[in-house]
């Protein structure tokens, strides 16, 4: 799995189905995710959109259906897990930052770990993604040194270094203050320029209407509705949609 064939979906879900004891997180789910495409998953809490991202690398197991990133199943092997794992990138809405290391050290474990990275090559490519979240002053910093913001970026760093194919985030923004968004969403925004395959399950309706090629709407487990974001927020088709947006978006 080096390389994502372009021209057809790298991530892909058929029928999936999740329970927590009597309570369906996820009925029936079925979405595709080509190669490039940037898609904003919202909806009220309780919707399963956490637990949608986190079936496709394997963090949430599924009771039914089929995941595949790449063609490769999400069938609980670990060998399959690994494999997807190794590319795609997680950052999740509480840092995890390891904090007894440095900003440069949380970088540096990923790569020479998991992809065999001699020590330099690992520091010079952490520096390099510390340089591009616009944060390598901090590099020698401790994470209880450095603001919220630049944690969610070190942990967006943390991510890049092991240079994936896809990038999910769940919730990114939402632990964060409120000034402290903006330069989470800008390092997104710059992915998404480039070209980084993304899911984000998200609150941030600005980011969804900027950035994201396709916005999904979810509600008690069920992908409710999806389209563009032109279309999703000038005309949904539901009347759940509807309600949705009205409380979310500020008129």
């Amino acid at each position: 799995m080096n390389s994502i064939n372009v021209g057809r979906a790298v991530i892909e879900m058929r029928a999936v189905e999740k329970s927590f004891a009597s309570f369906k997180a996820l009925d029936g789910i079925d979405l595709s995710v080509a190669r490039g495409q940037r898609i904003v998953i919202c909806g009220p809490s309780g919707s399963g959109k956490s637990t949608l991202i986190r079936c496709i690398n394997g963090l949430e197991t599924f009771d039914m259906g089929e995941v595949r990133v790449d063609g490769v199943a999400i069938d609980g092997k670990a060998r399959n897990i690994d494999r997807v794992r190794q590319e795609v990138g997680m950052v999740f809405q509480h840092f995890n930052l390891f904090p007894h290391l440095t900003v440069l050290q949380n970088l540096m474990i990923a790569p020479m770990k998991n992809r065999g990275k001699p020590r330099s090559e690992a520091e010079a490519l952490a520096r390099h993604y510390l340089e591009r979240v616009r944060i390598a002053e901090h590099a020698d910093k401790m994470p209880s040194q450095i603001s919220g913001g630049q944690q969610q970026r070190v942990a967006i760093a943390r991510a890049l270094c092991m240079q994936p194919q896809i990038m999910l985030f769940d919730e990114p923004t939402s632990a964060l203050d409120p000034e402290m968004i903006k330069e989470v969403l800008d390092v997104m925004v710059e992915l998404a320029k480039e070209g980084m395959t993304m899911v984000c399950v998200t609150h941030e309706m600005g980011f969804a209407r900027s950035v994201a090629s396709e916005v999904v709407f979810m509600d008690r487990g069920r992908i409710v509705e999806q389209n563009t974001p032109d279309e999703l927020f000038k005309n949904p088709q539901h009347e759940r949609t509807k309600a949705f947006l009205e409380q979310v978006i500020r008129h």
